[in-house]
This record gives C-alpha cells, sequence and structure tokens, in this order.
C-alpha cells in the first residue's frame, strides 16, 4: 500500500485505510465507512447545498416583498430598486458560492475516496488466493476495477448530492410555502408521497435488472480480452467467424438486458411527469383562485409558484436519479463482493525461518482437490459424487538438497498442480509436505516464494524493456557482470545485444516483440537471478528448438548444483538426466525412478519413450531421404550442365 503520498495531498489522504472495514449489513453504513477521512468534507458539502437551497427561497422571498412593497405600492421605485438589486445581487452571489464549494467539496471527497478503491483493490487482489483468480475470469476484474468505481465516484459526487438537494429543497421549500400559504402548499404536496412511493417500488427492481446487465458487460468484457489477448491464435487456426459469433451472441444478450434497462425507465419517467406537471397545474389553478379572491397578494402568488416549479423540477427527476443511484449502489455491492475474498496471507511468521534453506522436500501422502470447480480436464484424477474432482491422490515423493526430480505425466495428470503446492500457492488437503525436516505451512509464504524460482510452462513479459523483465523479483541490486552472467547461461545475452536498444529494449505487451524461445530464455535467465535454493521448471524448454535447448540444459547443470530442481516435461529427453523421475496418471505417482529403471519397466514411461523414439527415429529417416534425394537432384543437374556445356564446346 502506498502511505507516503498521504500527507502531501489532501485528496490522497489515508490510502492505508483497509476498506474491508467498511463491510456491513447495511448499503449506508459501508458508504459512510468508505468515506473515512472525508466525514467532515461530505457533511460541510451537505450545508453547503441547504445554504445553496436557502438562498434560492430567500430570491423568492425578496421577489415577494419587491412586487408587493413596490410594483403594487405608491413606494418610490427609484429609491427601492437600488436596495432590492442589491439584495437580489447578494443573494446570487451566495447561492453560486454555495453551490461551487458544494460541488467541489464532493468532489474531492469523492476523488479522493475513489483513489483509495483503487490503490486498495490493487493491493487487494494481488493478495487474492490463486483459486480465486482461477474461478475469476480478468475481464470481470477489469470490470469491476474500472468501470465499476466510476460509478462509485459519480454515486458520491453527483447522484448522492442530487439527493441530498432534493431533501434541502423540500426542507427549505415546504417551510418557506407554508409561510406564505399553508392549505395551498398542503394541496401542492399531495402528490409528492406518491412519486416517492413510486420510487421506493422502483428502486429494488431495477437494481437486480441492472445487475444483471453489469454481470452481462462483464462477460462480453471478458470475451474481448480473450480474444484481444490470443488474436494470432484465432487467426492461426481461421476462426474469426467463430469468435464473431460467439461474440455477437454475448454482445446480444447484453443488448437484451440493456433494453430492459431503458424500458424499466421508461416506465416510470412518464408516470413521474404526468404526476409532478399535473400537480403543478392543479396549484397554479388554485392558486390563482386564492389570488382572486385576495387570499394572497400577487408577490405571494409568484413566489409561491416560483417555489413550486423549481421543487417540482426536482422530484420530476428522481427517476433519472433513482436509475443512477441504482447503478451506484451495484457497482458498490460489485467492489463490496471483491473486499468479502479472504486474503492469502503472505508475512504470518509460525516459526522463526532459518537464514537459509537447504532445499529437502519430502512429500508424505500428499492430496489435493479444486475445492467447488468441476472437472477440468477428461484426465484429470477421478472425482467422487459428493465432492470436488481430486487432483492429486496419495503423492509421496522424496528430493534431496540438491537433486534433480523430473515430472512427467499426460496433460491434467496434476504435474503444475504437484508443484504449485511447493511455493504455497495451494495447500494440500490432505497429507503434509515437510522443508527441511519441518512443515511447510509453518514457514511464511513470503519465506518460502523468495526462496522458489519458477519458469512457467508460458513465458510471460511485462511491456517494460529487457533489463527491467530481467530485474522482476530479484529484490537487490546486481552488477552488470552478473546480469550478463545470467544471460549467458541462458544463451541470450547475444540476441539481447542485437535488438535495437539492447538491454533497454521495450519487449511490447506479454513480450510481443520476441520469439517464443527468446522470451523462455528471458524468464530462465531472470529466474537464475533471483539465486534461489528450490528451483522449479514447468516444462520451461518447451517453445526452444533442440540446438537451444541443449545449451541451455548444458548451462542448467552447472546452475542447478546446490539447488532442489524440479523439472516438469513431456519430452524425454529433456528429463533423461534427472537424478529421479516420477511419473504421474491421474493424480497418482505410477512409477518412480531414473530413466535406465522405467526404460526397463513397463509402464506409460516405456511407453511414451517408445513412441518418441520412433517419432525421432522416422523424423530422422525423413530427413536423410530428402538429404539424399537433394544430393541425387543437384548431381543430376550438374550431369545436365557438364553435358550441355559439351556440346557448345562441339558446336564452336
Amino acid at each position: 500500500m502506498q502511505t507516503g503520498a498521504s500527507g502531501s495531498d489532501p485528496l490522497l489522504r489515508d490510502l492505508d485505510f483497509d476498506l474491508r472495514q467498511t463491510l456491513h449489513a447495511s448499503k449506508a453504513v459501508r458508504l459512510w465507512r468508505l468515506l473515512t477521512g472525508y466525514h467532515h468534507i461530505y457533511v460541510l458539502a451537505t450545508l453547503c447545498l441547504g445554504g445553496a437551497a436557502l438562498a434560492r427561497a430567500g430570491s423568492l422571498y425578496l421577489l415577494r416583498f419587491f412586487v408587493d412593497s413596490v410594483l403594487m405600492s405608491s413606494a418610490s421605485m427609484a429609491e427601492a430598486a437600488p436596495r432590492y438589486a442589491l439584495g437580489f445581487i447578494l443573494i446570487a452571489a451566495g447561492q453560486g458560492t454555495s453551490g461551487f464549494y458544494a460541488g467541489r467539496l464532493a468532489a474531492q471527497a469523492a476523488e479522493g475516496a475513489c483513489c483509495r478503491i483503487r490503490n486498495f483493490l490493487y493491493d487487494h487482489l494481488q493478495r487474492l488466493p490463486f483459486d480465486y483468480h482461477d474461478r475469476t475470469p480478468a475481464g470481470d476484474l477489469l470490470q469491476r476495477t474500472t468501470s465499476d468505481v466510476e460509478a462509485i465516484r459519480k454515486l458520491i459526487a453527483l447522484h448522492l448530492m442530487g439527493l441530498g438537494r432534493i431533501v434541502m429543497l423540500l426542507m427549505v421549500y415546504i417551510a418557506a410555502m407554508f409561510s406564505l400559504h399553508g392549505r395551498l402548499t398542503l394541496i401542492s404536496l399531495a402528490t409528492i408521497p406518491v412519486v416517492l412511493g413510486i420510487s421506493i417500488w422502483f428502486f429494488p427492481r431495477f437494481q437486480k435488472r441492472y445487475d444483471r446487465y453489469q454481470a452481462q458487460e462483464a462477460r462480453l468484457s471478458t470475451r474481448f480480452q480473450e480474444n484481444l489477448s490470443g488474436i494470432r491464435v484465432v487467426r492461426a487456426f481461421v476462426r474469426q467467424r467463430f469468435e464473431i459469433d460467439l461474440t455477437e451472441k454475448e454482445n446480444g444478450a447484453l443488448l437484451r438486458e440493456g433494453v430492459g434497462v431503458v424500458r424499466m425507465h421508461a416506465y416510470y419517467w412518464p408516470i413521474s411527469d404526468l404526476i409532478t406537471m399535473g400537480q403543478v397545474m392543479v396549484s397554479t389553478y388554485v392558486g390563482g383562485l386564492y389570488l382572486l379572491s385576495g387570499e394572497m397578494t400577487l408577490g405571494a402568488f409568484l413566489a409561491f409558484t416560483g417555489m413550486l416549479g423549481q421543487l417540482m423540477f426536482p422530484i420530476r427527476n428522481l427517476g433519472r436519479l433513482v436509475t443512477q443511484i441504482s447503478v451506484g449502489w451495484v457497482s458498490f455491492m460489485r467492489i463490496t463482493e471483491i473486499l468479502k475474498q479472504n486474503r492469502e496471507t503472505v508475512d504470518e511468521v509460525r516459526m522463526e525461518p532459518p537464514g537459509d534453506i537447504r532445499g529437502e522436500l519430502r512429500f508424505s501422502d500428499v492430496g489435493f482437490s479444486y475445492e467447488g470447480t468441476e472437472r477440468r480436464t477428461e484426465n484429470l484424477a477421478e472425482e467422487s459424487e459428493e465432492g470436488p474432482a481430486v487432483v492429486l491422490d496419495g503423492v509421496n515423493l522424496h528430493a534431496r538438497p540438491g537433486e534433480v526430480v523430473a515430472v512427467l505425466g499426460p496433460t491434467g495428470s496434476g504435474k503444475s498442480t504437484l508443484m504449485s503446492l511447493i511455493p504455497r500457492f495451494y495447500e494440500t488437503t490432505s497429507g503434509r509436505i515437510l522443508l527441511d525436516g519441518r512443515e511447510l505451512n509453518q514457514y511464511p509464504r513470503e519465506f518460502i516464494r523468495r526462496n522458489v524460482g519458477i519458469v512457467l510452462q508460458e513465458a510471460f513479459l511485462f511491456s517494460t524493456t529487457v533489463r527491467e523483465n530481467l530485474l522482476f523479483g530479484v529484490g537487490h541490486e546486481i552488477d552488470e557482470e552478473t546480469l550478463f552472467n545470467a544471460t549467458r547461461a541462458a544463451h541470450i545475452h547475444d540476441s539481447i545485444l542485437e535488438f535495437p536498444q539492447g538491454y533497454d529494449t521495450i519487449v511490447g505487451e506479454k513480450g510481443v516483440t520476441l520469439s517464443g524461445g527468446q522470451k523462455q530464455r528471458i524468464t530462465i535467465a531472470r529466474t537464475l537471478l533471483k539465486d534461489p535454493r528450490i528451483l522449479i521448471l514447468d516444462d520451461a524448454l518447451s517453445a526452444v528448438d533442440l540446438a537451444t535447448e541443449a545449451k541451455i540444459r548444458s548451462a542448467l547443470q552447472q546452475l542447478m548444483r546446490g539447488r532442489t530442481t524440479f523439472i516438469i516435461g513431456h519430452r524425454i529427453q529433456s528429463i533423461m538426466h534427472a537424478d529421479r523421475i516420477l511419473v504421474l496418471d491421474k493424480g497418482r505417482v505410477v512409477q518412480t525412478g531414473t530413466h535406465e529403471e522405467l526404460v526397463d519397466q513397463p509402464g506409460l514411461y516405456r511407453d511414451v519413450h517408445r513412441i518418441q523414439s520412433q517419432i525421432e527415429v522416422e523424423l530422422q529417416q525423413d530427413l536423410e531421404q530428402s538429404a539424399t534425394e537433394a544430393s541425387l537432384h543437384l548431381a543430376e543437374e550438374s550431369s545436365l550442365a557438364a553435358v550441355l556445356d559439351s556440346g557448345n564446346g562441339t558446336r564452336r
């Protein structure tokens, strides 16, 4: 969280305020707590609204006295006009000043609160468990952290202030109207309870409808985000038409929800218009009768009708205001849903961490299941009728310090999930994991993750320079030589030097300007710079060619010394040199041993080795045949050229 800026800018005060403290059963209490640090500003803005309402009523009262005391009497216009003109000017100035500060202070409170929301949400999302991000689409989170926060800003700065303006006008104008004519006031206010009743009935229904609209808009945002991120895959598989059809389907659903929202609003608006305008007509007619009968003066009649008109216009706009407040409440509730999520604790201290860890890991009857999720792949472990899919079941493994352990298995067998348990991305649902003889969950997550380096199957780079991507997560200053040694070890140093700005080259979003092999080698170098005690390579060599893979593997043999290393792979060639190989199938360990031992055993490993070896032999034969055919073709061309040259010489 950023706390340093809070003292320099009033808009950024209390950025370290924990928004989870705002949670309460009452929405109003939640919103009031959200404005912690801005209460006095918001109250002052509300008082300014009251001042503006008093000024507006005062101007109409002054009009009454001007009409009755000057226009309708024998008083001198020349003497009275300047005084009344000055009074109108002062009242207008007061009204304008009050309105200005009401808007300014409300905007200050809204902007400050929303700035705090954005900062807190970003920090909060960084700390939520991995399973929350697994089940929550990125597009939905983007929707909540952008448009929903903006809706909250409008709720605080505009819509609630608009509601406060209506309340202030009601209080001030009703009191002033009663002072002008009590019976006419009662007649004029007869329909206000009706309009308020309709609004109260309408509010929750519109809120539910708009909530559905927001949810559908989030689904459409997710669709756009996924398609834009995977645009190359879509085009490579010529799936534009298919993706367009899906997007049009989601967009059509959004259209239907939007039409439903507009239709509900359209029902309310004409009804409220008809009631309020009818009320103005009736009140004006009755007031005219009182004027003709002498019960009201002309000045009082003009002041009364002016107040009634100014009062009915905000009430007439109550429908629009209810709609906008509903939008803000829905967005506020969507943000609250994120705040209710429990954080992953990364700084808990259950035991004093040692200065260095040796890297000995022992898995004892480890089981894991994704709570509340459906079967993810057909190869996933069995799912009971009463519980979620079991991803890992009874896994036992002992990795000694500095040992290289490889994990092989078909897609969905639980390889990546098994490795995700080491940095405590997930917690085991049964069994236990020991690190250096102590329970893994007794170490703080932050400490474990500082000592674990991971190269993921999908290389991810940030849209910044190569240098900043390499230093990401290092946590301390390093010299150029250390940086270059790591990139040389990953066989990427020479490629980086060929970039336009070398190490200061911007790589683009997700490293789009680099090849797959270059991105993977940069992530390998980034992990090596972290210098972890435990290294996890999650199919890290899948994006490089065989020649580059051989170079990287040779360098890694030196760099993995002294580190406990886990390698997830699909190719036998990339894992065959490991000290031990673990074969997973449907979440269970079905084989374990060295490459030589597993090749001699019947089972999954030998089957995979046989298939891959056969493919390599066939590929080698195809290459040799192609090379032979190319050589024969060149020889034939050379012979033909020699014959042609001989014939030309004879003719000469």
